[in-house]
């Protein structure tokens, strides 16, 4: 029996087309039916022109195409045109702007799409006002972030040799009470414990210190089994490399580089979205894979458990969220503001070079490849996390077989963070 789904209330929409046998889900396709085209609208562009365009393939992930998007700029002025360095000042700007943006798509999505969905699925009524709690984290990140970059979404400040903004002391300490007005909200609402003692957690054995929201869902996902459920297969890569990730690829409890050389992107026939994998693999990209990979002490305590099931998934992203917080905070301390924003001239000429620039988005590693031929942009490639997790055999995918109910696999599909408008570039 063939059940059609449209899943709704993410960025964009997608279909989901279940093959059950004798009740139970053989095979998912996963459909994303809608083209935007972002790849064919930059060619014959000035190169400097895609850091304009493609911030605009994401309303939610749009700060990490721009990082993506310059960093492919400057590998290919660094390897062809001119060697340069940006300071740690623009560094640490990028860093903190792309954290604010992760911490608000995190939140979000704990309230607006796991908590609601999950009281569905358990047939719970509640009259609990989630929006509201996470449009305050998300405007209050979103105006400590504008202070570096003028405004979200669809910032351009990130240039090829560092960035735009030259922030005064007075900025930074604005930022500041911003990001600790957050942080205040995560410890009363979401932990219940202070931030510094929920990172310091090493096991899932100290998790009852939990009091707050998080305590709630991640209970609620342990009684009614999702800690068994949504396992997918144990595979998961990295490429961005921060202060709140490193590159690198794991399957189980082994750590290894990853190179880009080995990504393969392919069609998918019936969906406009590309797919991609690694040396013919499939792997997970995103939160839980940037704890694996890290190896994050609670997240392999957790995953030692639980494998990569949906409470693990979920419990990684909320956890990524903390450790976000506290990166953004010690950015902000240490911020040396006395430094140059930008080391490499506007008018420097962009004519013949190929690039690559990577950046960890909210859903996972994002690359963007750029090939400059007589000042124009000749080929631009988009590699979205989606493509990763969301492809017809990827993640996502085999998060669902062995399911009984479209409803709950539907739930399974969005801990994955679910976007479409991203893989239909």
């Amino acid at each position: 029996m063939i059940v059609k789904k449209l899943i709704e209330k993410i960025e964009g929409e997608a279909e989901l087309e279940f093959d059950f046998q004798d009740g139970v889900i053989r095979n998912v396709d996963i459909k994303f039916n809608l083209y935007r085209g972002i790849e064919e609208i930059l060619k014959n562009k000035a190169p400097r022109d895609a850091l304009v365009i493609t911030p605009r393939v994401c309303g939610i992930c749009n700060h990490a195409h721009l990082i993506a998007s310059v960093g492919a700029l400057e590998d290919g002025i660094n390897r062809s045109v001119k060697k340069f360095e940006i300071t740690e000042k623009a560094r640490d700007i990028r860093e903190f702007t792309l954290a604010c943006e992760l911490i608000q798509n995190h939140i979000k999505w704990l309230y607006l799409t796991i908590f609601p969905n999950l009281n569905r699925v358990l047939n719970i009524q509640e009259s609990k006002n989630y929006a509201l709690k996470a449009m305050y984290v998300s405007n209050t990140v979103t105006k400590a972030l504008a202070i570096f970059a003028g405004q979200w979404p669809h910032s351009s400040y990130a240039v090829p040799g560092g960035v735009t903004c030259d922030p005064t002391f007075v900025e930074v300490m604005q930022a500041k009470s911003y990001i600790e007005d957050v942080i205040r909200f995560f410890e009363n609402v979401v932990l219940g414990i202070k931030l510094e003692e929920f990172l310091a957690i090493k096991s899932v054995t100290n998790l009852d210190k939990l009091k707050g929201d998080f305590a709630r869902i991640l209970f609620m996902l342990g009684k009614n089994g999702f800690g068994k459920i949504g396992q997918s297969y144990d595979r998961f890569i990295v490429f961005g490399n921060s202060k709140f990730s490193m590159p690198g690829k794991a399957t189980a409890t082994t750590v290894s580089g990853a190179d880009i050389k080995f990504v393969q992107e392919f069609e998918q026939e019936g969906s406009f979205a590309k797919a991609v994998k690694y040396k013919d693999k499939f792997f997970e990209a995103g939160p839980l894979a940037r704890g694996i990979v890290a190896k994050e002490p609670v997240i392999k305590s957790m995953h030692k458990k639980y494998k990569d099931s949906t409470l693990t998934r979920v419990f990684a992203r909320i956890y990524e969220s903390a450790k976000l917080l506290y990166v953004a905070n010690e950015i902000l301390k240490n911020l040396r503001i006395m430094q140059d924003s930008c080391t490499l001239d506007s008018k420097i000429r962009l004519e013949e070079f190929e690039g690559i620039g990577v950046a960890e988005a909210a859903r996972g590693s994002l690359i963007h490849k750029t090939e400059i031929e007589n000042g124009k942009i000749k080929d631009y490639q988009i590699i979205t996390p989606t493509q990763w997790n969301l492809a017809n055999g990827a993640a996502a995918a085999k998060a669902m077989i062995g399911l009984r109910s479209e409803n709950i696999a539907s739930f399974v599909f969005k801990t994955f963070d679910v976007c479409s408008v991203c893989t239909t570039h």
